[in-house]
């Protein structure tokens, strides 16, 4: 399978960055809230807020307070217009970023450049590299619960959710929406190799659980929010 090129221009195309580990420990509708405030233009209103959300004022506001007292937004008052105390604005503020873990994206986008440049076919690289990644990956965190492919699809999603993709799954995890993405902006600008490394990971995972993976494929920026990976296996024979 292709994926059409354009999408990675597409505003809203292919996943958002990973989750940091600090917004892991909040309750799925602060974090829902969290996400509205990092994707608005500029600070918003509670109104606004609110027509986005869905939730009424009251509980948006509790929600607000809480991310505000918590550090992961900041509220300020609009510019005055007219009579009358100005409303309150509010905005996300940006995840404080480890040494460790900016370091490791900039030394990700090195080495994603230096094989984009000198390899004669970068995405096959690329997959191979992530396949023994992959490989690595799955024997360190275990085998299957069970046997069989769908259940290797299954462990494979898991591992994908452990290292943040934030996946979302059909029943017997054939088809994946993959709604993060680890190195998102190194992404954009060299698909062909940390793509075609995530591709490898799922494959090389598959692998270890005993699992075909010739038919496994990724689809980066294939729709709004997310990449599409198809985990279409069958089980090996040993």
């Amino acid at each position: 399978m292709e994926n059409d090129p354009g999408n990675l221009t597409r505003p809203g195309y292919g996943p958002r960055p990973a989750t940091p580990t600090r917004e892991r420990a909040l309750s799925a509708s602060r974090t829902a809230v969290l996400e509205t405030l990092q994707t608005s233009d500029g600070p918003t209103t509670l109104a606004q807020l609110s027509d986005e959300t869905g939730l009424h004022p009251n509980t948006l506001r509790e929600h607000l307070e809480a991310l505000v007292a918590r550090g992961y937004a900041r509220r300020l008052r609009a510019a005055p217009s007219g009579r009358g105390r100005p409303a309150w604005l509010y905005e996300a503020t940006e995840p404080e970023v480890g040494t460790a873990g900016s370091e490791y994206a900039g030394l990700a986008a090195t080495l994603a450049a230096h094989i984009h440049r000198t390899s004669s076919d970068p995405r096959e690289d690329a997959v191979a590299a992530g396949r023994a990644w992959g490989h690595d990956l799955a024997s360190r965190s275990g085998p299957p619960e069970g046997s069989g492919a769908a259940e290797a699809r299954r462990k494979v999603v898991r591992l994908l959710d452990d290292v943040g993709f934030s996946p979302q799954s059909d029943d017997r995890a054939t088809t994946v929406r993959l709604t993060r993405c680890p190195l998102l902006e190194t992404a954009k600008e060299y698909p062909d190799v940390v793509c075609g490394v995530h591709l490898g990971i799922a494959r090389g995972a598959l692998e270890e659980y005993g699992a075909d993976s010739t038919r496994t494929d990724l689809l980066p920026f294939a729709e709004p929010g997310a990449c599409r990976l198809h985990l279409l296996t069958r089980t090996q024979r040993r």
